[in-house]
């Protein structure tokens, strides 16, 4: 049999394996987020190419500016008596 390597469909663990992450972290991230998959029967099946290129069209910034909106602004943070933990850095762009 071929290697994970050398194959361009994936099971769960090796797309987990190929993202560096436990298959409990890739199966929250696959429920969460939209990755490119199909479930055929009881497993879900994935394209090598297609998780590289998904890892490669996301941003930081989207992470961020989602995580805003699900807890609010960081005003609405700053009442609750919570602040994000990035909340206090500057950055200067050259």
């Amino acid at each position: 049999m071929s290697s994970s390597n050398d194959r361009e469909i994936l099971n769960i663990e090796e797309a987990a394996q190929l993202l560096g992450v436990s298959v409990k972290t890739f199966n929250k991230v696959l429920h969460t987020e939209r990755i490119p998959a199909r479930k055929i029967g009881r497993e879900w099946k994935f394209s090598r190419s297609a998780l590289i290129a998904w890892v490669g069209s996301g941003s930081s910034d989207e992470f961020y500016r989602e995580a805003g909106e699900r807890n609010g602004d960081n005003k609405a943070a700053a009442q609750s008596g919570r602040s994000r933990r990035t909340s206090g850095w500057r950055l200067e762009l050259d």
